[in-house]
């Protein structure tokens, strides 16, 4: 990435090498940049915020796959989020976790309202079906820890690592921002024999690009 900045329309962000090599060239009809972003919530918070800083896009997108919580998402579909919600930043662990807002505090306050990062950001959605989508910092491995996840987060469809992040670093720079997510395996299913990633990314991409066109 050179030092000068490089405008482009829509910045589009996945977070691994995997997801880069399936992505970046479906894309090039449009007035696109695909980059890497990083694995997890803090490496592509701040991957991001450089990125957003460099190519100073109109909108970014964050595209790849992700674990579903709610049984009517079938594996190798995709959904784009309404909300990207935020688990395991707070007090506590197990039962007796709490989120930031549960204990009265917010993740950013900035200057005004309009500028507070709570537990929950709203995603420019492109009118498709409401669907919160919630980040964490692990996922999870076993039913217990999606039962713990969804105690705080009832309405969460769906899980991943990158979206709050990358949703909060858009926020603060101003720029519109679209999560996708390719539906890949149950959340808390680790047996990637029961994966279908390849179905995922397809199912997401052309998601996305049925967005960018609109």
């Amino acid at each position: 990435m050179s030092s000068s900045p490089k405008k482009t329309k829509w910045l589009i962000l996945v977070p691994t090498p995997m997801e880069y090599e399936f992505v970046a060239e479906r894309f090039s009809k449009f007035e696109a940049t695909v980059e890497i972003c990083g694995f997890g919530p803090i490496v592509s918070a701040a991957k991001a915020m450089e990125l957003i800083t460099h190519y100073q896009p109109s909108h970014v997108a964050l595209v790849g796959i992700a674990g579903a919580y709610a049984s009517e998402l079938s594996i190798g579909t995709a959904v784009v989020g309404s909300e990207a919600a935020c688990f395991g930043i707070g007090s506590g662990s197990g039962q007796d976790y709490q989120t930031a807002s549960e204990i009265g505090w917010v993740q950013w306050s900035g200057r005004g309202e309009e500028d507070i990062i709570g537990d929950v950001l709203p995603l420019t959605n492109f009118d498709n079906p409401r669907c919160q989508i919630l980040t964490v910092c692990a996922a999870a491995s076993t039913s217990s820890d999606v039962a713990a996840r969804l105690r705080h987060y009832p309405d969460a469809a769906v899980e991943e690592m990158e979206g709050f992040s990358v949703a909060a670093a858009a926020k603060m720079c101003g720029v519109p921002f679209c999560l996708v997510r390719g539906i890949s395996n149950r959340a808390g299913d680790r047996d990637k024999n029961n994966w279908k990633i390849r179905e995922a990314l397809e199912a997401a991409t052309r998601l996305l690009i049925n967005c960018l066109e609109r």
